[in-house]
């Protein structure tokens, strides 16, 4: 249980770093600079998708052969690997005015949509079918999400001054070969 939980967070937190998500909540933080209903809405919408994800990974465990199951996934975490390596851009999300959803609801909204066939909901897909662990892998996803998050709400541009997204995303790449090729050799699953 507890290796469900830090691999899924600690892969989702390396992932999310440079990711269109996070550069949505940075824009959100620049725009609206109500950290508390931004982060709140972040996490709603995380538990929402995440949730979804790990119950697709878990039916997928329950209907695909074991073998072909291993397959899928050590091929599958090689690919997000390559994807890891390639960055998402800032112009690829807007924040726009609140409307009548309040800030809360733009974020809950937005990250939730942004998050739909993001490499991290489909790594959530994949650690929950390799770990089979629902919830486990859920809240794993989810605070890997926050970690990744909740700082660039609260500092904003700051932190992409002094963090090196092309390291981090070698260093998530890397972890997602080591699943990959564990899970190819027959570890897990």
């Amino acid at each position: 249980m507890w290796q469900a939980f830090l691999v899924s967070t600690g892969v989702v937190a390396l992932g999310e770093i440079g990711d269109k998500t996070q550069l949505l909540a940075l824009l959100l933080a620049a725009r609206f600079r109500k950290p508390v209903p931004i982060i709140l809405g972040i996490l709603v919408a995380t538990l929402a998708n995440h949730a979804g994800a790990s119950a697709l990974g878990n039916w997928i465990t329950r209907t695909v052969d074991p073998q072909w199951l291993r397959w899928g996934l050590g091929l599958s975490f090689l690919a997000v690997a390559v994807w890891m390596l390639i960055p998402d851009k800032a112009d690829e999300v807007k924040a726009e005015g609140t409307g009548r959803f309040g800030v809360f609801g733009i974020t809950t909204v937005a990250f939730f949509i942004a998050e739909m066939g993001d490499k991290t909901q489909i790594a959530t897909v994949m650690l929950a079918a390799k770990f089979d662990s629902l919830w486990v892998v859920t809240a794993g996803t989810t605070l890997g999400m926050m970690i990744a998050n909740v700082p660039a709400v609260l500092l904003g541009d700051r932190v992409m001054d002094w963090l090196p997204v092309q390291w981090v995303h070698r260093i998530a790449a890397a972890v997602f070969v080591v699943l990959g090729v564990l899970v190819l050799m027959g570890y897990g699953v």
